[in-house]
């Protein structure tokens, strides 16, 4: 798999640290269930899904990538603004 780098260009998915499922967090600080849910269950579909990735090997930027899970199709590469690690 290829992904484009906003930055750097298209690069070997080697280059890139997975993260996990790019998902917006709940909101306040006090535990509960929307947390427990948060952190500790996610879906695995098959399908389009947005994910963080990355690109440790080159600029260090984090991107959100939407791809395809059953063609394998990256559709869209786009710089993580404000996302946390």
């Amino acid at each position: 798999m290829r992904l484009v780098c906003p930055v750097c260009g298209e690069r070997d998915r080697r280059e890139f640290y997975y993260q996990g499922a790019a998902l917006a967090q709940p909101e306040g600080e006090e535990w509960g269930p929307h947390w427990d849910d948060y952190l500790h269950n996610r879906d695995n579909p098959a399908g389009v899904t947005r994910d963080m990735w990355q690109h440790e090997q080159g600029c260090g930027a984090w991107l959100i990538v939407t791809r395809d899970t059953v063609s394998h199709t990256v559709l869209r590469c786009d710089l993580a603004v404000g996302a946390r690690a």
